[in-house]
């Protein structure tokens, strides 16, 4: 789908969302019109924050400071022939002072967008490496992922905090002016319990599938599947050997791979597939394409 498509139906899907759960609250408290006029109102805020000012959000909840091609010579090369391959803009680029080996993007479009790594990526991978995941972030740009996912997580955590909301509504302000039906309290009880789960499977569905289509495109771009599938096994490694210790884990799917430490079960719900089969893809690739 087109990606301007996606990110304006992610919008209307969040508007929608909180739009119906406003009626709901208000047929609970008596003022649906009041609070679909007022849920209407947030929706609109909330989509226009995140559009103009998620990106500056996460890069300053992580530190980034944005660099020079002096002060990066290698780092500034490599972002630049990898923005010439994919036909966009030369991004911004940004350092994270951590060690956990680690690279996002970040933008509303490739007109405005920033590369971040950290110091520890820097320091693990060599140029052929660097260059994979550097080809995955600008894929991302590219395709304006970024501006989708950071969407996605707004209509997770919008959708979760209304969806609370209304539930306690139910219980500790309702409608005094009628009886209300069971029917509706138990549609109403099962839509606060199930909203929040499906709008974070949503949100874990567009990641990982934006993952591998990045590993594809980044994977082209260079003409080297193996660079970047030898990039995944060291980030891997190194972020199980140390871990990110800053920052907020909602922000993990922006990461190449995720970078905080998490349970088997916790695993199953990640918002990146397993890097065994995103290794296992790109040496598909390479066998396919003979770049072997």
């Amino acid at each position: 789908m087109n990606p301007q498509l996606r990110t304006a139906g992610l919008f209307v899907l969040l508007t929608g969302i909180l739009v119906g759960i406003g009626y709901l609250a208000g047929y609970f408290l008596g003022n649906s019109m009041e609070f679909v006029i007022l849920f209407l109102g947030f929706a609109i805020f909330v989509n226009l924050f995140a559009y103009f000012f998620s990106d500056r959000i996460v890069l300053w909840s992580y530190g980034a400071r944005i660099v020079e091609r002096h002060q990066y010579p290698r780092l500034f090369s490599i972002v630049e022939d990898a923005a010439h391959r994919a036909n966009i803009p030369m991004p911004r680029v940004a350092v994270i002072p951590v060690q956990t080996p680690n690279a996002f993007a970040t933008g509303r479009n490739p007109k405005n967008a920033t590369v971040a790594v950290t110091e520890g990526i820097l320091a693990l991978l060599n140029d052929k490496e660097l260059a994979g995941v550097i080809a995955h972030e600008v894929s991302h740009i590219k395709n304006r992922d970024i501006l989708v996912m950071t969407i996605a997580s707004v209509i997770a955590a919008a959708i979760s905090i209304i969806a609370r909301f209304v539930f306690y509504s139910m219980f500790y302000g309702g409608r005094k002016d009628r009886e209300v039906s069971p029917l509706i309290l138990a549609i109403a009880v099962v839509a606060a319990i199930t909203l929040p789960i499906a709008a974070m499977l949503v949100q874990l569905a567009i990641s990982r599938a934006r993952e591998y289509k990045a590993d594809a495109t980044g994977a082209r771009l260079i003409r080297n599947p193996m660079a970047l599938a030898d990039a995944l096994r060291k980030l891997d490694k190194g972020v199980k050997r140390r871990p990110m210790t800053t920052g907020n884990p909602a922000t993990s799917s922006l990461f190449i791979v995720n970078p905080f430490s998490a349970s088997t079960i916790v695993n199953l719900l990640s918002t990146h597939p397993p890097i065994e089969k995103r290794i296992a893809k790109l040496e598909e690739m390479a066998r396919k394409y003979e770049y072997l």
